[in-house]
């Protein structure tokens, strides 16, 4: 691990959930929540949490879903379950429930932990706790206001960006996965309080959105930007219209926050992508963002080859913390999935690239002359920050909370085994396998659940679901932050922290082999335990307070 040169130093904070890869799609499903506990592991025994702030976020609670959401939404996955699936089969039909977006056990505290994290980092970077907020649990792009799609039921990102508009006049969104980025898109597609820039394949493909002229209605003319491009994209093509297209954006937009969204589906070789960018060429766009020295929230996305997905987002939080991580993979419980090579790199391939510098230079002039089209950045006045709505609601809003102080019951427990399937890409790939192609119709449902819960405010504007999108989004504060309205967590992120679990790496296996592909159920590696440890010297944890440096570290993210 060593230091970015010539970079100033960023102050990082990193959410995680020890619970979040207790949740299962469901067997064949292609979107497994384990590759967030397989790259917090490598980011815990690369020593990153030396270089960087961990919290467990408060999750999101109904009231603060349905800033964006619909009531009657937020209450169907609330209550929602496999066992009572039959008797909401309309509403299924009309949320868009089922097939690619199943229902499994645990799908409410799933959407409550990704879209916590997401608002948590939002409000630590608006309140400047932070410079880079990373949650890799975040990035659900595909969430409609009243409708789940594409893996996604909540919409983490624009929650995040809604908190970020309270204190920021305008916010970018850069979304980076191979799928367009539609459900944020259209949320914001009115207003020019927030900029988005999708890079995505286009053409019969999911979500079938996003083409080049499509850059919004109304006010929102002109701050929706689309770059459709083809199969095979290289790095070298990828960075070529990147990097210009992004700087004339940031250059005239004036952004104060970005939201770059990381799918790692734009990865060679991913099960349901067609891209061929290697693990550096996508990171190099986390890096090219950062350097703009502008407040950062960093979020997942897609992303299907497990073990790609987490390579790159471990050494995408390198980057943000201003670290370059050494090749060979450190020990972790993950540590034989990652053979045979045992590398942090994941490879182009030798496909074609149908992306030529003609069509690249002509989508360049395209959105160049979009962004022609409008004069100057636009401006909001300042207004007073709009009042916490949590201060009376928090207690009615989670009367569902479990009781801190019982032990959890022991069928909670025997259903936090971790499926054997959850480290596979696919039924049929084997060891070292290549991607698996599949539809997103292709799927089951079933499940695991787990929860946990931290404490910390987070703000909630008060806005009836009928109000347009333009209207919902809160004004731009003119007061001073005030420092209790920190919206930050229990730091540390999860209980081995102080246990040391993950600081002692476990032995190299003797014998590497690849993951089985039965239904075994596999014990967590290091058990979850339900409360966060305290840390080191029995100290209590009340406010934001740094990892210690030396001492021990924690496992697991998404």
């Amino acid at each position: 691990m060593e230091p970015i040169m010539g970079e100033s130093k960023k102050r990082v904070c990193y959410f995680f959930d020890s619970d979040i890869g207790n949740y299962h799609y469901g067997p064949g499903h292609p979107m497994k929540p384990t590759r967030i506990r397989m790259c917090h592991s490598l980011v815990m025994n690369y020593g990153l949490y030396k270089k960087m702030e961990i919290f467990r976020a408060k999750p999101a609670t109904k009231r603060e879903m349905s800033q964006f959401h619909t009531d009657e939404y937020v209450d169907f996955l609330h209550r929602i379950n496999p066992d009572n699936a039959n008797q909401f089969a309309k509403e299924q039909v009309k949320y868009n429930v089922g097939d690619d977006t199943p229902i499994f056990d645990g799908l409410f505290e799933y959407c409550s932990i990704s879209a916590g994290g997401s608002m948590e980092g939002a409000a630590r970077l608006s309140r400047d706790k932070c410079d880079i907020a990373v949650n890799w649990a975040g990035g659900l792009h595909h969430a409609k206001k009243a409708e789940a799609s594409g893996f996604c039921y909540v919409n983490d990102i624009v929650l995040g960006i809604l908190e970020l508009l309270r204190y920021h006049q305008r916010v970018l969104y850069i979304d980076i996965d191979v799928h367009h980025g539609d459900g944020v898109e259209e949320a914001f597609y009115t207003t020019d309080r927030v900029m988005t820039a999708s890079f995505h394949k286009y053409g019969e493909f999911f979500p079938g959105t996003g083409e080049v002229r499509d850059n919004g209605i109304g006010k929102g003319k002109g701050y929706a930007i689309n770059v459709p491009l083809r199969d095979g994209i290289s790095d070298e093509n990828y960075k070529s219209i990147f990097q210009p297209v992004i700087t004339r954006i940031i250059e005239w937009y004036q952004p104060g926050a970005i939201v770059l969204q990381c799918g790692s589906d734009s990865l060679s070789g991913d099960r349901l992508g067609s891209f061929n960018l290697s693990m550096r060429g996508h990171a190099s766009c986390v890096q090219f963002v950062k350097s703009f020295n502008l407040p950062l929230l960093l979020l997942g996305g897609g992303g299907y080859t497990v073990k790609s997905v987490s390579r790159t987002w471990a050494y995408e939080t390198g980057l943000a913390a201003g670290v370059q991580l050494h090749a060979a993979i450190p020990n972790n419980e993950y540590y034989e999935y990652y053979g045979p090579d045992y590398e942090l790199d994941v490879r182009p391939s030798n496909m074609t690239d149908h992306n030529t510098p003609e069509y690249l230079e002509k989508l360049k002039e395209v959105v160049f002359e979009i962004l022609r089209d409008k004069n100057a950045a636009p401006s909001v006045p300042l207004q007073e920050i709009p009042r916490l709505a949590h201060d009376n609601d928090d207690d009615a809003e989670m009367e569902d909370e479990e009781p801190k102080d019982i032990r959890r019951p022991q069928r909670l427990w025997d259903k936090s085994k971790q499926h054997e399937a959850s480290l596979s890409d696919s039924e049929d790939e084997g060891y070292g396998g290549r991607r698996h192609r599949q539809n997103h119709k292709e799927s089951t449902p079933n499940g695991l659940r787990k929860r946990q819960r931290s404490s910390s405010p987070r703000s909630t504007t008060g806005v009836s679901n009928s109000t347009p999108m333009a209207d919902v989004i809160p004004a731009t504060s003119s007061t001073p932050i005030d420092p209790s309205e920190a919206r930050s967590t229990i730091v540390v992120g999860d209980p081995d922290v102080a246990s040391g679990n993950l600081l002692a790496p476990p032995p190299v296996p003797t014998e590497s082999t690849g993951p089985t592909n039965g239904d075994v159920e596999m014990e967590p590696s290091n058990g979850d335990a339900e409360t966060v440890a305290a840390p080191p010297n029995g100290l209590e944890i009340e406010t934001s307070i740094s990892v210690p440096p030396s001492g021990n570290a924690g496992s697991n993210v998404q």
